[in-house]
């Protein structure tokens, strides 16, 4: 089968080599189980691939190819999927572990929660482990026959040992290699029961001997191949492949389907692994860093400005900002992931940054221009102040485009590379890069507007406390 499934990959065009291997290595350190076949494909470059075909489209053209009765393919990278087995165990994006105490009914869960899976939108592939398909050779001694010949069972255990499992009895030496000597029946009478149970001979202690069936009962049965225990209970594993989503939604809508359509009995349960772990983690965390980084940009520009109004100002720039990274993300068709909420924090560093250098300069134009009005010994009107906004907007726009552009320069090859680890560094670039364009525009015309309504508001204020000061008497009060 493994070799058919090699033969199949190699025939498309863009594949350079395949290897397969089945079953796991004799080490402690291979994670794989003995039932997988692990497949590695090497590919040509792109250049040499046929028009418009694409990674995605590429598995998924294999995908449709390689489908066996029995067979369940998972498409992943040969590091990420050791990582995956060693650390959760699970070789998928997502895994689903059914807990019990009876391997049979956890198997039958698990086909069920396989079978509602695969209706679930988004599903590549999901697959059951088949934990009762072994065929087992039972010995189990008769105590009353053992008795009535003057057995033992250790007797019994004896002849089976070496009529089934060999015995050494001399060895051999070849030049300077020695060998042990081993004897057995043959294969043919070892793979009946029934041969067994007639041919194999137990010696009797006052001589003779009895057929094994007289004194045991010999039979076939089914049972585990292998059994799984995790935190001291039985576990059985689903293993299934994603496409298309996003893995958070995917699961969400994956556990609403399992509650639905699988009734578990009591003393059992499921629970979701795979890379859906490190999601859970993942979002654990920044749900601790995503307010601790704005809580240190509040402080920050707090600390810069002493002024509450000039720093929630900067802080309104922020939700503004995000717009340009989410539009261009939907753009994509990049789902949210710890890599999108990275560049997030980092776009919400930058908005700050421009915010900042937009909010000095309106405050450098509007106290030149307040000192101006001064040295003219006129009151400060609502005029001066949009000519200092208008005059401090204005100023220095070549060095804040100088800067977004910089930035934004900086990042577009992430946006466009295809080396290892571009995935990941191309979904923490796009909102910054979306986020820039949108902050670009808020800077320059959002911010200034803002400012001149804080500061519209103080107008009359102003003017009231400065006629205070110079008449004694508060505005609109007339002096006796």
């Amino acid at each position: 089968l493994m070799q058919m499934q090699d033969r199949i990959i190699k025939s498309f065009p863009e594949v350079e080599s395949v290897f397969g291997k089945a079953g796991r290595a004799q080490t402690a350190t291979d994670p794989a189980p003995i039932e997988m076949f692990e497949t590695i494909i090497n590919l040509k470059p792109k250049e040499e691939w046929r028009d418009g075909v694409t990674s995605e489209s590429l598995k998924s053209e294999m995908d449709a190819a390689l489908q066996f009765p029995g067979v369940s393919n998972a498409w992943t990278m040969p590091i990420r999927a050791r990582i995956d087995m060693l650390s959760t165990g699970i070789r998928t994006p997502v895994g689903v572990k059914v807990y019990g105490t009876d391997l049979g009914e956890m198997e039958k869960l698990a086909r069920q929660v396989e079978a509602v899976l695969r209706n679930v939108p988004g599903t590549s592939s999901a697959y059951a482990e088949r934990v009762i398909g072994g065929y087992f050779l039972d010995i189990v001694p008769n105590r009353q026959s053992l008795g009535r010949y003057g057995l033992s069972v250790g007797d019994v255990q004896d002849v089976i040992a070496m009529a089934l499992g060999a015995e050494v009895i001399t060895s051999t030496v070849e030049g300077r290699e020695r060998y042990g000597v081993a004897i057995r029946y043959p294969r043919a009478l070892r793979s009946d029961p029934q041969a067994i149970a007639r041919e194999v001979q137990v010696a009797l202690p006052g001589g003779g001997f009895v057929p094994l069936g007289e004194v045991a009962k010999v039979e076939l049965t089914r049972g585990a191949t292998s059994i799984r225990t995790e935190n001291g209970q039985l576990a059985v594993y689903i293993f299934v492949d994603i496409a298309g989503r996003d893995l958070g939604g995917y699961v969400a809508d994956a556990q609403a389907a399992v509650a639905a359509g699988v009734e578990l009995p009591t003393g059992y349960s499921l629970g979701w692994s795979g890379q859906f772990e490190y999601l859970e983690r993942a979002e654990a965390r920044l749900k601790i860093v995503v307010p601790l980084t704005l809580a240190l940009i509040f402080l920050l520009l707090f600390l810069n400005f002493r002024r509450m109004t000039e720093t929630l100002i900067v802080m309104l720039s922020l939700p503004f900002a995000l717009v340009g990274g989410i539009w261009l993300m939907w753009w994509l068709g990049f789902n949210t992931s710890v890599a999108v909420a990275v560049g997030f924090i980092a776009l919400a560093g930058v908005a700050a940054e421009t915010g900042v250098i937009m909010l000095i300069y309106l405050d450098h134009a509007l106290t030149d221009v307040k000192t101006r009005c001064a040295a003219e010994k006129r009151a400060f009107t609502r005029d001066d102040l949009h000519a200092a906004i208008m005059f401090g907007a204005a100023e220095r726009v070549r060095p804040k485009m100088m800067t977004v552009v910089a930035i934004m320069a900086g990042l577009l090859p992430i946006l466009w590379s295809t080396g290892a680890g571009s995935e990941v560094m191309q979904r923490i670039a796009v909102p910054m890069i979306g986020g820039m364009i949108s902050s670009t525009i808020l800077t320059l015309v959002v911010i200034p507007a803002v400012y001149g309504i804080v500061k519209g508001w103080r107008l009359p204020r102003e003017a009231m406390v400065r006629e205070t000061i110079e008449t004694g008497n508060p505005a609109g009060v007339p002096a006796e």
